[in-house]
């Protein structure tokens, strides 16, 4: 999350297909490397948080195995760090928000979804991200926050995207908002001190500051398009047309795994504890996103309109090209 040197991200990205496809023999496939007895070793770069929770449940139910995959999770900061990663070879997946994805897309580096990864809850005050103030800040509605400090966790994404959405739709000015970058879990004291007027945050930092008293201003994933499909599992282009059966077999599985994260928040919570920090409190207390299996296309076109619109895009992302 914290990497947005994008023309440095692409040179990376790019030289490291080029090491790659230069390097490899007839014993290395562009796919997971294969172990014993036919089994795919195969690594997923994803960001240590609520919404990667299914591809962890997932590999506990066993849903990758039984497809022959032995899954490993590497975790980055953000898709910013994963995109590189999975270009070069480092992931045969990845986890990404779609904002990154299209800034990736757009400066032709070769990646594309190969399955939906989180989605909006699409309810406002109950969703998994939101902008909040303190309790006696002066703020009331989304419109305020023009000419207001307001932290994201990275500059020019999907943070500001939606944020700017929010408040142009409460009749706001977004061009007027300062954003600050800041990493998530440093946001609380952040705005408790007066470092920032409101605070761009998703779970678990959503419901620990209103724990302590915060109020939340705007759904922001709720303003932005209804069910919005925030993030997706991708692959190099590379490797979805060497191995398109790996790919097939991932995708049923990450699917399997989406279905039974969306029917088991239970078992969601429980996983948690397992690769995040989140205590047993917080796990009970926060928000769930949902995982649905299908990626709402409409919502990532709205997505990519509005990043356009404020100029998070070098270009016009190809959603032809991006989406499964």
């Amino acid at each position: 999350m914290r990497r947005r040197l994008l023309a440095g991200m692409v040179a990376v990205a790019l030289a490291g297909t080029l090491t790659a496809c230069g390097t490899s023999s007839d014993s290395d496939s562009a796919g997971g490397d294969s172990g014993t007895g036919g089994v795919d070793k195969v690594k997923v770069g994803v960001i240590p948080i609520i919404d990667v929770a299914p591809i962890y449940l997932g590999q506990k139910q066993g849903f990758f195995s039984k497809r022959n995959i032995e899954l490993t999770m590497e975790a980055g900061q953000g898709g910013a760090a994963i995109v590189p990663g999975v270009v070069s070879g480092q992931f045969q997946f990845g986890f990404s928000n779609f904002t990154s994805l299209m800034i990736a897309q757009t400066k032709s580096v070769p990646i594309k979804a190969v399955a939906a990864g989180v989605a909006s809850t699409g309810v406002q005050g109950k969703d998994f991200g939101a902008v909040v103030v303190k309790g006696d800040s002066p703020i009331k509605t989304a419109a305020e926050l023009a000419g207001k400090k307001i932290s994201v966790n990275t500059l020019k994404n999907i943070g500001d995207t939606v944020t700017r959405e929010s408040v142009r739709k409460a009749g706001g000015d977004p061009s007027k908002i300062e954003f600050v970058e800041m990493p998530f879990p440093n946001m609380p004291a952040a705005l408790d001190g007066g470092q920032v007027d409101a605070a761009w945050v998703v779970e678990p930092q959503l419901t620990a500051i209103k724990a302590a008293g915060g109020r939340e201003i705007a759904s922001t994933f709720v303003d932005a398009a209804p069910n919005l499909t925030v993030a997706a599992y991708f692959a190099s282009t590379e490797l979805i047309a060497k191995d398109a059966d790996l790919v097939t077999r991932f995708t049923e599985a990450i699917n399997e795994s989406l279905t039974y994260a969306d029917a088991n928040p239970d078992a969601v919570r429980a996983i948690l504890a397992d690769y995040t920090k989140i205590d047993e409190k917080g796990r009970a207390a926060v928000v769930l996103p949902k995982w649905p299996v299908e990626i709402n296309k409409a919502s990532v076109e709205t997505l990519a309109k509005l990043g356009e619109q404020d100029g998070i895009f070098s270009g016009t992302p190809d959603l032809a090209k991006l989406l499964p």
